[in-house]
């Protein structure tokens, strides 16, 4: 029998232990603050705190600024949801109050959160503050302070922090209400920043209000990559000069970084170029898109579109540019990337290798580019030269470029499901002798040419014909739609073009058109099918006998075009704004 007890109670003693181990581990609470709340000067108000309190809610405790503040109801114990509102009395200052509210759980658990408070003086301004803002590192991020002033308004004084603020649009004199809208520039730190405003209204009365900024520091990148290197998710990369991927060596950008492109023109133009021989491995995903973009722009990582720059706005930076040792049909090989000057023995692209790869490239919006080096030498938002098969491009768009927005130079490269929004010049360029497909895209109101396609270069012949096939094409106010071989120095290009849905042409003459068909080598047309404008005839569209592979089709009714489902979720800024 002693046996027995004594294997009992160690059996006991277990069980606890085990139980021990699996002991529940509770979030820490959480504080939701109201919005900020004008206080007159002397008087009270009540303010209402909501929380959440997992392992239930003990007990809590409450400091203020500006004025004294109790807990006027406060929360119910064991609770793991509810409101406490506490009672604050104004001093007799007119300035900035504020009230903080620590929350601690059955579990000692604490959260503190703090609510902000504008204190006037009656008859004086009173002034609205605003929600947070963001900036990023150098951007600048315009605040509104909308204002009653009874007095009518005299004048505005600002006191930032982390960064300097000037008045951008100031308020009518004697104006009774209005707004004063204030430009914020980030300094260099992250964290919080802030600016304060003072208005004084005709009796030297004032009100005043602090808006709070949310500064997120990029990670500047000053030089080329020499070594195997990770962007990481949910960061925002600065490019502040033109880099490069060295030979030998691999950028890996995880999904959902941000890469922006500080300000820079003629040599100085910020890019990013994959050099022959290094890699991209740029793989983002629908929900989490990589984004190219310009300093200017104050996208933050979860977002898709701008939300301050119009999708018209180019040649803000560079572009990408991907370079590798496949071969081109030029009169050298390797040869200089256009848009890279001379003096960049990185900008070479241009060899014997049909297979190389360069990297992948996946659910990628590239935006605002085009910057120029000079003598109309801009840089293209995707360049492609020398690249091989066996680099993966697909899901990309290009929008907002200054210059083209997807630019082959020879190589074998495939490009699937892409979208080119507001190019300033073509859309779709090929040259010296591409040998790859582009399948599944979307032309968007390109500022030239909807599609200039180039042949070999000098003397050199094709060894390869490209394919471009299954693309909408919103032409909107395009100067034409095809023109193949304008180029002085190339011969025709080598290609099957089929599958196109031509839409939202010009609607009277004269009219874009699809400009001449090649002469020199082998083609392959078929399925163009266009929305004829005004009062247009196939033949005003698709000229010297192109017309011969063309039909005309109400808008909408086309059998032939871009499968757009592959544009749909959240990668897309042209699908988020239904552009097409």
């Amino acid at each position: 029998m002693k046996t027995v007890k004594t294997n009992l109670f160690f059996a006991v003693i277990a069980s606890l232990a085990i139980l021990s181990g699996c002991q529940k581990s509770y979030e820490i609470p959480t504080i939701t603050v109201p919005s900020s709340q004008n206080v007159e000067v002397g008087k009270s108000t009540d303010i209402s705190f909501s929380f959440t309190a997992d392992a239930g809610f003990n007990k809590s405790s409450v400091t203020a600024t500006g004025g004294t503040a109790t807990i006027k109801t406060d929360g119910t114990s064991g609770a793991t949801n509810g409101t406490i509102v506490v009672t604050f009395t104004a001093g007799s200052t007119v300035g900035a109050g504020s009230v903080t509210l620590t929350l601690t759980d059955a579990e000692s658990q604490a959260a503190s959160n703090t609510a902000v408070l504008a204190l006037f003086e009656k008859g004086a301004p009173m002034v609205t503050t605003p929600a947070n803002s963001s900036t990023i590192l150098v951007n600048s991020v315009d605040v509104t302070f909308p204002f009653t002033a009874e007095g009518g308004y005299k004048s505005a004084t600002l006191v930032p922090t982390n960064g300097t603020a000037v008045i951008k649009t100031d308020a009518a004199a004697n104006a009774t209400t209005g707004s004063v809208v204030v430009t914020f520039t980030a300094g260099t730190e992250s964290g919080a920043g802030s600016v304060a405003i003072t208005i004084t209204d005709n009796n030297n009365k004032v009100g005043t209000a602090t808006a709070v900024i949310d500064i997120k520091k990029g990670i500047s990148v000053t030089g080329n990559i020499s070594a195997n290197t990770t962007w990481e998710t949910g960061k925002i990369y600065i490019l502040e000069t033109r880099v490069a991927v060295l030979s030998g060596v691999t950028l890996t950008i995880e999904p959902g970084v941000i890469v922006k492109g500080n300000a820079g023109t003629g040599s100085n133009a910020t890019a990013l170029m994959i050099a022959r021989g290094g890699k991209i491995m740029a793989e983002g995903t629908e929900t989490s898109p990589i984004i190219f973009t310009s300093v200017s722009d104050n996208i933050l990582p979860g977002q898709v579109a701008s939300p301050n720059l119009s999708s018209d706005l180019d040649g803000l930076w560079g572009g990408l540019l991907i370079l590798g040792n496949a071969p081109i049909a030029a009169s050298v090989s390797p040869k200089q990337i256009e848009g890279i000057p001379p003096s960049d023995a990185n900008g070479l692209y241009g060899g014997t290798d049909p297979t190389d790869n360069s990297g992948v490239i996946k659910y990628v919006s590239i935006r605002h580019g085009g910057a120029n080096i000079g003598e109309g030498n801009e840089i293209n938002g995707l360049t492609l030269g020398g690249v091989g098969n066996l680099t993966v491009i697909e899901n990309v768009e290009i929008i907002a470029n200054q210059d083209d927005g997807i630019e082959w130079f020879g190589g074998t490269v495939n490009v699937k499901n892409a979208v080119v929004w507001n190019a300033g010049d073509d859309a779709i360029d090929t040259d010296q002798a591409w040998g790859g497909t582009l399948d599944n895209f979307i032309v968007i109101n390109p500022g030239d040419k909807c599609f200039e396609l180039d042949g070999p270069e000098g003397s050199s012949a094709p060894a390869v014909k490209h394919i471009i096939k299954n693309g909408h094409v919103r032409a909107g106010n395009a100067a034409g739609l095809v023109d193949i071989d304008d180029a002085n120095d190339s011969k025709d290009s080598y290609l099957d073009f089929m599958n196109i849905y031509f839409y939202k042409l010009k609607s009277s003459s004269p009219y874009q058109t699809f400009d001449a068909v090649p002469k020199f080598y082998a083609y392959d047309f078929n399925h163009f099918e266009v929305v004829l404008p005004g009062s247009a005839t196939l033949q005003d569209i698709f000229l010297k006998g192109s017309d011969a592979y063309a039909t005309a089709v109400a808008e909408g009714a086309n059998t032939v075009g871009a499968n757009p489902a592959a544009f749909t979720g959240t990668w897309s800024w042209a699908a988020a704004a239904a552009a097409y």
